[in-house]
């Protein structure tokens, strides 16, 4: 049996995850986090996009994080974020098209859009699909 440490990932409405891991992977500011039992405490902001989860017994989950804040333990791991979703929940063609309204928009430029909305939008949205290919990649 592998080494494993306790995971919780946490977004502002519900728990999505609480168990046993042997590896968790993130997108933090400064790089890719990859937080493996016994770590060295951690505390990072995390940026929008892909976590992973290797599962106890080595089956791995994948969640889209909005970005968020990461904290590690020797014997837990922390994920932190506003919005959190599995990736199997993710609607790709509402992201795409979320994508597309937030370019159309930046690419308009008309005085009463706002340039810093919509450029979140589609960060969030590159972010979701980023998240949804990473998911059909691992499954390969």
């Amino acid at each position: 049996m592998a080494i494993t440490v306790h995971c919780d990932i946490v977004s502002a409405e519900e728990e999505l995850f609480s168990g046993l891991v042997e590896m968790v992977i993130a997108h933090g500011h400064m790089g890719d986090l990859g937080v493996l039992p016994g770590h060295a405490p951690l505390l990072s902001t995390i940026k929008p996009g892909p976590v992973r989860v290797i599962k106890q017994g080595g089956n791995e989950e994948v969640f889209y994080i909005s970005g968020g804040f990461i904290e590690v333990q020797p014997d837990m791991v922390k994920v932190l974020a506003d919005t959190a979703i599995r990736a199997d929940d993710l609607d790709e063609a509402a992201a795409m098209e979320a994508k597309k309204a937030a370019e159309k928009a930046i690419n308009a430029k008309s005085a009463d859009m706002d340039y810093s909305t919509a450029s979140a939008r589609l960060a969030e949205a590159a972010a979701q699909l980023r998240t949804i290919h990473e998911l059909r990649k691992n499954r390969r």
